[in-house]
């Protein structure tokens, strides 16, 4: 069932941030509309604080899952319940770490923050901490089982459900000028049902109750995952942290804007990897060597094929949709196209290691690759501070840049040396291309005639002109350079689709 999970798997993930990027566009858009960009810039600063706790999530997500995926291969029920045994204990007591970060952060922000009453800054705070708390308490241990076994497209299910509903009520209560305190209130109790529906789906359809478990399980590398986390959790907040602490509320706004338009363009790329780790961990507990290699090499072809066409795509109409997304607003000068290039650039760094990390986390090499995870993390924050001092929000977003580059590098170091042991240059001549690709597709799409923008269709229209035209570039390239590989790998989509060749 590999291949046909993980094709629903992608499918459901690409309609669920489909979704996303549809919520993350319009509500944001609203928002300022309504209440202005320094109170979506307040919101934007407080979801960032808050996200801190998932130092401790994922960190410890990701090495479970590298553990679960051993027990569900080898079909070991004890041992499966045991670890989600000691994954739960440890959720739970994240969850008081929660509680008292949120009783610290009602103290502190309001003094950061001193644009608006504190009553309504800790208001806000504690509102949009609520289905964060439920989420880790009651939620993440049965969702990381669903994503082991393969069925990630069930928790895509269930956010494109509540985020469709979640979204209308949002969007009905702007409309109304509702107080924003209510419209927080009401968004984070839709969110809660999420944990519970996890809850009953893994009991009914998975048979699995951690009630049985008779012991806890020693997860021995836990340390190594959740540094590394600490370290990734920092990388990616701390944009907006140096911002809100050395810049503006309005600068908040106008990078969370930049940022949302491309988390749109990542959670696509993202999409295509949902549920691949599961494939690639089943593999790796499976001992079949020359079958992850044959595997990866199809998987990597495709997927550098896609994120070429997406980036080039992007490039070209970025600026165009900012202009289109922030007109009428005018308290705030969004229109930087120099902040754009470099958003896109990074997006496409982060873009080309999804691959490699995808591939290194189900090994579960979390020590081997701590290091550079705090090298990352380091750069960013010491070159933010000193590039935002020089260049302003551009600086901090270069910085970014640079981190991204080493870490990206040393993702793909890794896996080909440790873990595929090939060749590094097999990767390197194909990311290699995929630049030479990029700006090829990208000089030959500027002297294409697009439509004057002046709406969304406009954008659209001209979106698909440049799918077309980057799609059909970049496939008969990769045809001619990798004929043999691109046409097995697409003759494995098709089986995957009709026969399930991944089962066999």
């Amino acid at each position: 069932m590999r291949g046909k999970d993980a094709l629903k798997n992608i499918i459901f993930e690409l309609c669920n941030q489909f979704i996303i990027i549809i919520r993350g566009l319009i509500i944001p858009r609203l928002i300022i509309n309504v209440y202005g960009s320094s109170v979506n810039g307040l919101l934007c600063s407080i979801t960032n604080f808050l996200s801190y706790i998932t130092l401790l999530d994922v960190g410890l997500s990701v090495v479970i899952n590298h553990h679960l995926y051993k027990s569900i291969a080898d079909k070991d029920r004890e041992k499966t319940e045991c670890i989600l045994l000691s994954a739960s204990k440890f959720f739970k007591r994240i969850s008081f770490v929660f509680v008292f970060y949120i009783i610290l952060l009602l103290f502190i922000y309001p003094i950061i923050i001193n644009n608006y009453d504190w009553k309504f800054t800790d208001s806000l705070i504690i509102i949009i901490a609520l289905s964060i708390f439920f989420e880790y308490y009651f939620g993440i241990t049965n969702s990381l089982y669903i994503k082991a076994i393969g069925k990630s497209y069930v928790l895509s299910i269930a956010n494109i459900l509540l985020n469709i509903i979640s979204s209308l009520i949002i969007i009905i209560l702007i409309n109304n000028n509702s107080n924003i305190i209510l419209i927080k209130i009401i968004s984070s109790l839709v969110f809660i049902i999420k944990p519970l529906f996890f809850y009953f789906y893994v009991k009914r359809f998975c048979h699995i109750n951690i009630k049985n478990a008779k012991n806890e399980y020693v997860i021995s590398d836990k340390r190594d995952g959740v540094s590394q986390h600490i370290a990734w959790v920092i990388f990616r907040n701390m944009d907006v942290v140096i911002l809100t602490l050395f810049s503006t509320l309005i600068n908040v706004s106008i990078y969370s804007i930049y940022a949302s338009i491309c988390a749109c363009i990542r959670c696509v790329c993202r999409s295509i990897t949902s549920g691949i780790d599961a494939t690639f961990g089943n593999i790796i507990a499976s001992g079949e060597k020359k079958i992850l290699n044959d595997k990866f090499n199809m998987y990597e072809i495709l997927f550098f094929t896609i994120i070429t066409v997406i980036f080039s795509c992007a490039l070209q109409t970025f600026i165009p949709f900012v202009k289109i997304y922030t007109r009428g607003i005018n308290d705030v000068n969004y229109i930087n196209p120099v902040l754009g290039v470099w958003f896109i650039l990074s997006e496409f760094i982060l873009a080309l290691r999804l691959p490699y990390r995808a591939l290194i986390y189900s090994a579960g090499h979390f020590k081997e690759t701590k290091i550079g995870a705090w090298i990352e993390c380091i750069l960013n924050v010491s070159l933010s501070i000193i590039f935002i001092i020089k260049w302003g929000i551009v600086g901090v977003i270069i910085a970014t840049f640079i981190s991204m580059f080493y870490r990206t590098s040393a993702f793909i170091y890794h896996a080909n040396k440790k873990i595929l042991n090939r060749s590094l240059f097999i990767s390197i001549k194909k990311i290699i291309l995929v630049f030479i690709e990029s700006i090829l597709v990208y000089y030959i799409l500027n002297y294409v005639p697009f439509m004057n923008v002046t709406n969304y269709l406009d954008i659209v229209i001209d979106l698909s002109m440049s799918l077309i035209i980057s799609s059909l570039l970049v496939i008969i390239i990769n045809i001619l350079f990798y004929k043999g590989e691109f046409k097995k790998s697409i003759l494995y989509i098709k089986n995957i689709i009709f026969k399930e060749i991944w089962t066999k």
